[in-house]
């Protein structure tokens, strides 16, 4: 539940920014280099780093937040003609204006919009080589753009364009130096003032309460509303999202606020940027409420009704879902924090398939357990015959089923053997075969045997548990010892031991019958006949 714990770690988290805004802008983004440093590396074929509008956004934020013009002189699309000298300087002077103005009201995209594709962006109708990143004036039509030409070795770079330092150079009002130590803003803190990191982070804080409060009300209206809360889906699902939600929300107004408000831009983009973290966590927040509040509600549901197979998966789907939810909110993060995730990526997907081949019984058990669940053969109390095992069913879960043998022995089968074994049901029956075979004495008439076959089959038909449709009793053979008569008929009830009493009674009833008809029920005898030879009798 969203308390005011809670809302005191964000607030931490917010503050945090501070303590790391103590930290020099080089450290805190990407460490820019002197150019001698930068032509050093050997992963990145641009020493400036300004391959893709991503890379070259912010790395001119980092020069701009320590002061550096002359490194930020680099970020722009200047004409090569004339002395070097003169062009360093007026680089740096455009540095410096563009920073005056982005503090004045200006804008840049968040870090997550801008593209990190060498290419920029194809569809956002601006001609190929041409990018936006942002705004100059929050009062007139100024877009900055990036322009993409080839550098001295061949590389492709991004820079602010000629047309953004024409517009740059128009815009007047509102305009003064950010180095200048005459003006209020004397106190510089990680490369902005410290009222506007006050500001900031008061405009975040006061929304986090806003909308903290505003779903404390919205639940305390909804609790009051609905008499029965433990029941009542939406109040689960309100209970749930809202606190989530307000986060999200919370976010969302921070970055429309800090978009319009005058205040340094290396502070908003920082802040923007990280608070973007909040964000995704609030989304996945919210994701991992949702399913587990939608999992108690299905898990009750199917605990009514005893179906403790689906309850399985439900908890098997909930903890996938979860993971996965986790795996894509780490990701995101390290994405806002710079990380290339498209080898991590790579790197989580090979590790997968290694896991994989190395758990593949496990893996193997898993599906089987799905396809049991699925498929439902069997459900706890059903007494059914798997291979060699005989026995009920005590537990399906996701790696093996239970089954307690008649020997009161509890037999455990992995769920990728049990899916692929037969299975046989009793407890499926909707009726009981029953087919014995009753043996009269030799020695009755074909009369008599006529007789006892019409007794037999009226005992059939007169019992109301016995289907008469297919009820018959027929002479079948002369046995070694008695007259064979074959019974074929079903006991219409589901129940095993309610089957056995029918059975019991259908039997008796026969005996009794044909007894008092004065025919007897053989029993295994041999007649020996000895023959003498004439010559030995007379002989003897």
């Amino acid at each position: 539940m969203f308390s005011i714990l809670s809302l005191a770690k964000m607030l931490r988290v917010l503050l945090g920014f501070v303590v790391l805004s103590s930290i020099p802008a080089s450290a805190q983004l990407v460490p820019p280099a002197a150019p001698e440093e930068l032509s050093e590396r050997a992963d990145s074929p641009d020493p400036f780093e300004r391959e893709t509008p991503q890379d070259a956004v912010t790395r001119l934020l980092n020069a701009l937040g320590d002061q550096n013009y002359s490194l930020a002189a680099n970020y722009f699309d200047l004409p090569d003609e004339g002395a070097q000298d003169d062009s360093a300087v007026r680089g740096a002077e455009l540095s410096r204006q563009l920073q005056a103005a982005l503090d004045a009201g200006g804008s840049l995209l968040p870090f997550g919009a801008l593209s990190d594709e060498p290419s920029g962006r194809i569809d956002d109708q601006l001609p190929i080589d041409m990018e936006r990143v942002g705004t100059l004036s929050d009062e007139e039509d100024a877009p900055i753009l990036l322009s993409q030409s080839q550098g001295p070795d061949g590389t492709s770079i991004w820079r602010v364009s000629s047309e953004t330092i024409e517009q740059l150079q128009e815009i007047k009002t509102r305009i003064e130096d950010p180095t200048d130590s005459s003006n209020d803003k004397d106190l510089i803190l990680a490369g902005a003032p410290v009222q506007d990191w006050a500001l900031l982070i008061g405009i975040a804080a006061g929304s986090l309460v806003v909308f903290w409060l505003i779903s404390k009300t919205v639940l305390a209206i909804i609790r009051t509303v609905v008499s029965d809360r433990e029941k009542s889906l939406p109040y689960r699902l309100a209970s749930a999202a809202l606190p989530p939600i307000s986060l999200i929300l919370a976010v969302v107004a921070f970055h429309l606020w800090a978009g319009s408000v005058e205040a340094s831009i290396v502070a908003r983009q920082f802040l923007l940027r990280y608070i973007g973290i909040l964000g995704w966590l609030g989304l996945v927040w919210l994701a991992i409420r949702l399913v587990d509040a939608a999992a108690r509600v299905i898990t009750a549901r199917m605990r009514r009704r005893e179906r403790r197979q689906a309850i399985s998966v439900i908890t098997l789907v909930r903890r996938s879902a979860k993971v996965l939810l986790l795996v894509i909110a780490v990701l995101a993060v390290l994405d806002t924090l710079g990380f290339d995730m498209t080898t991590g990526v790579a790197a989580l997907g090979l590790g997968g398939l290694a896991l994989a081949l190395g758990a593949q019984k496990t893996v193997e058990n898993l599906v089987g357990s799905i396809s049991v669940i699925a498929d439902k053969p069997v459900q706890v109390g059903d007494f059914c015959r798997v291979g060699s095992v005989v026995g009920t069913v005590e537990d399906v879960g996701m790696r093996s089923t239970r089954v307690r043998t008649l020997d009161r022995t509890l037999v455990t089968i992995p769920n990728g053997d049990f899916a692929s074994r037969e299975i046989e049901n009793y407890a499926k029956r909707d009726r009981f075969l029953f087919n014995p075979t009753i043996g009269l004495e030799y020695g009755l008439s074909a009369a008599k045997l006529r007789e006892a076959v019409g007794i037999i089959e009226k005992v059939l038909r007169n019992h109301e548990l016995v289907d008469d449709e297919d009820a018959r009793a027929r002479f079948a053979e002369f046995g070694a010892s008695s007259l064979d008569i074959e019974v074929w008929a079903y006991i219409t009830v589901a129940d095993y031991a309610e089957s056995r009493l029918v059975r019991q009674e259908l039997l008796l009833e026969m005996l009794d019958r044909l007894e008092s008809a004065g025919m007897a029920i053989a029993f295994p005898t041999r007649t020996i006949h000895v023959v003498q030879d004439e010559e030995r009798k007379t002989q003897g």
